[in-house]
């Protein structure tokens, strides 16, 4: 490796969010720059290579459907995601009270998980979805920015539904935080590191690759 400013750089990127808020939307919208609104109960991981500020950035995207688990560390499945992981896109709709309150156990658990691995500067964005639906506002976006302030994160208010170029900042966005967090010597884990996490997991279903 010849240095951050040359070299091709690979992430591992969880999305995590209740269910109905546009994870997959947001998620496809980035990968294809088209909106499709409705998705089945599906659980995948998509490759997919940006350029961010002149550098080639591949980012790994596990996107999965939510679980009360997703909020219990003891769960195996949700432990090997952040294991995995070295960013996470934190997605809640402007519309839902309930899903903005899970975004806060969520940072809780996935810092005190990253904190026992010796990782005190994890990678993350919160992302309020669906401002193009602000005539059903239930969280307000301060609430959004003062929640990503006192968890150090970085905070996004996007509609997947009407704008790529927002969706696409979310995650330059989060590729800058990766960045900044391998400066500090964490190591790329690679794509490689799903084979065996995720076997278990894809070993009841295939799912679809765009």
């Amino acid at each position: 490796m010849t240095g951050l400013n040359t070299a091709r750089m690979e992430a591992n990127v969880v999305v995590l969010g209740t269910d109905s808020v546009g994870k997959s939307a947001l998620t496809v919208r980035f990968l294809t720059r088209r909106f499709i609104g409705e998705y089945g109960d599906i659980e995948s991981i998509f490759s997919h290579s940006i350029t961010v500020d002149g550098r080639e950035q591949t980012l790994n995207i596990w996107d999965s459907p939510f679980s009360q688990q997703d909020l219990s560390p003891e769960s195996t499945t949700y432990e090997k995601r952040l294991q995995w992981a070295d960013g996470f896109v934190l997605v809640y709709s402007i519309c839902d009270r309930a899903s903005f309150n899970t975004i806060g156990k969520l940072l809780q658990s996935i810092k005190a998980t990253k904190d026992y691995a010796g990782l005190q500067n994890v990678p993350i964005v919160i992302v309020g979805n669906k401002r193009d639906l602000h005539h059903r506002r239930t969280v307000l976006s301060e609430e959004g920015r003062l929640l990503a302030l006192s968890a150090d994160c970085q905070f996004y208010e996007v509609s997947a539904a009407e704008n790529y170029h927002s969706v696409l900042m979310v995650f330059h966005g989060l590729v800058n935080r990766v960045r900044e967090s391998r400066s500090a010597g964490k190591k790329p884990a690679g794509i490689k590191g799903i084979v065996k996490s995720m076997s278990a997991v894809f070993a009841r279903r295939r799912t679809d690759s765009l």
